[in-house]
């Protein structure tokens, strides 16, 4: 692993402390974030927001839960509870760090700062690729979601037409891409309010019989697998969270971002709870749990609720709130990918032209490049009915792991700003560093259990493990060459 002083031989007699705040001040005067310039902040505080829950809500809600509630039963409400505090104490963590350093490269750009160029090189093309295979798992998803109306019709045809469709959108300006994600998100969070709605009058008995409760207790109560089934949830739950760094890599093309992101933090953090929590457990009550789960996926639970209470209409229309809702996560998944590779581009871990911006100030190359998650979508569905699961268990695996040097990075961070006395942070996380080592203890157990699955979840371990090995010997291989090249 090359030091800084290696990285910048003038600082070679320069004392730990000096360095620090040397290093902190080349990126407070530009040096680092001026590399990535050339991005049109035209996203706004009010796209902002529902971008942040567009990443956040998707396939991981809509169709993940099942899977999630196969393996806890009721118990699912406890799975998502402990993913919920995961993500968001890694998402306090990256805000500290994005309103102080908005830039597009986000949390990779902070593992090169705070920790070391590898690992700025190692979580950049670790998130980069297991978003692309999160957009693969989505588009898979839209296909399945299409067989309601089109039972015939092959998936991988849909996952291709669709895929199709959204790296079109994404290969034109920013505020194109805000606009269209920011009605996709509205849909979807207008369908959840009205699923909780009519769920409440199910459940209270308004102008019918009362649903009650019963359903949460009714087969072999709570927890039907104990605790280990809430655990397994977990690794489900922990996914449908997956997304929500989104609101930090915006920063970068936010007209305000220090006003901006916290406040959308906040929002965001308000609506999870609400759109999570009061869903999972209305449908719980009125579905039985041995129903609404299952490990395979054919069918949105959510439109499981509607069908088992015999409105056909209404199953139509949440099918295709959840196609709204898939492509609104690959909408923005796409993003975040073309701009985890715009940053590589830029530092020169990449081939330049994926740095190139379009008259617009979009990454269209690199935004082509990222797409590739669709074609292993396509080609994993022609062949593979469990397509969905595996390609999630990938992206959650290298979700995992980026999130991990999230969380060091913040450590770090905060050492080297608090060290060196660097000012009062404009936006702060709470309780540090007592959180940050709760959730990388958390993290950390997920990796370890996901080893222990055999049906899907240990293929994200197994890749990840792989991945990293595939790029320290990149990163090395790219040092020796470098070294070897002639000095002009």
């Amino acid at each position: 692993m090359a030091s800084r002083s290696a990285l910048h031989p003038q600082w070679a007699h320069t004392s730990p402390q000096k360095l620090a705040i040397r290093w902190i001040k080349m990126d407070k005067n530009g040096q680092i974030i001026e590399r990535e310039k050339g991005l049109a902040r035209k996203l706004s505080q009010r796209q902002l927001t529902m971008i942040g829950l567009g990443g956040a809500i998707g396939t991981g809600l809509f169709m993940g839960s099942g899977i999630a509630i196969g393996y806890a039963g009721p118990g699912v409400l406890l799975s998502y509870l402990i993913a919920a505090t995961i993500a968001l104490i890694m998402m306090y963590s990256l805000s500290e760090m994005a309103v102080a350093h908005p830039t597009a490269g986000s949390f990779g750009t902070y593992a090169e700062l705070y920790l070391s160029e590898w690992l700025g090189f190692i979580v950049r093309y670790t998130y980069w690729a297991a978003q692309s295979i999160a957009i693969g798992g989505e588009a898979v998803a839209i296909g399945v979601y299409m067989t309601f109306w089109f039972p015939g019709v092959p998936v991988w045809m849909w996952t291709a037409s669709f895929g199709a469709a959204i790296i079109h959108a994404n290969t034109r300006s920013v505020s194109s891409f805000g606009s269209l994600e920011y009605w996709l998100s509205a849909i979807k969070v207008m369908a959840i309010c009205i699923f909780i709605t009519a769920g409440l009058a199910l459940i209270f008995g308004i102008g019918h019989a009362a649903v009650g409760f019963g359903n949460y207790t009714a087969d072999r109560g709570f927890l039907p697998h104990g605790f280990a089934g809430v655990w397994m949830g977990v690794l489900m739950a922990i996914f449908s969270f997956y997304g929500i760094e989104i609101i930090a890599v915006t920063a970068g093309e936010t007209q305000d971002p220090k006003i901006a992101v916290p406040r959308a933090l906040r929002t965001m953090i308000v609506r999870l709870v609400l759109f999570y929590g009061l869903s999972l457990a209305i449908m719980l009550a009125i579905v039985p749990w041995a129903e609404a789960g299952a490990k395979g996926v054919t069918q949105s639970p959510f439109v499981k609720v509607f069908a088992y209470y015999g409105f056909p209409y209404a199953a139509a229309a949440m099918n295709f709130v959840l196609i709204t809702a898939a492509l609104s996560s690959m909408n923005a998944n796409l993003y975040l990918c073309a701009r985890m590779l715009f940053s590589l581009a830029r530092g020169n871990f990449a081939p330049a032209a994926f740095g190139q911006l379009n008259r617009q100030g979009a990454p269209v190359r690199a935004t082509l490049v990222s797409s590739v998650g669709v074609l292993i979508a396509v080609l994993t569905s022609m062949f593979s009915s469990s397509a969905y699961h595996y390609m999630f268990g990938v992206a959650l695996g290298g979700g995992i792991l980026v999130w991990l040097i999230i969380l060091a990075s913040h450590l770090s961070f905060r050492r080297h700003w608090a060290r060196n006395d660097l000012g009062t942070l404009s936006f702060r996380a709470p309780w540090l560093p007592w959180p940050q080592y709760l959730g990388i203890f958390l993290l950390t157990a997920i990796l370890v259990t996901m080893g222990f699955d055999r049906e899907f979840w240990n293929v994200g371990i197994i890749s990840v493990t792989v991945w990293v090995m595939v790029l320290g010997s990149a990163y090395c291989l790219r040092n020796v060459l470098r070294s070897l090249r002639p000095k002009s």
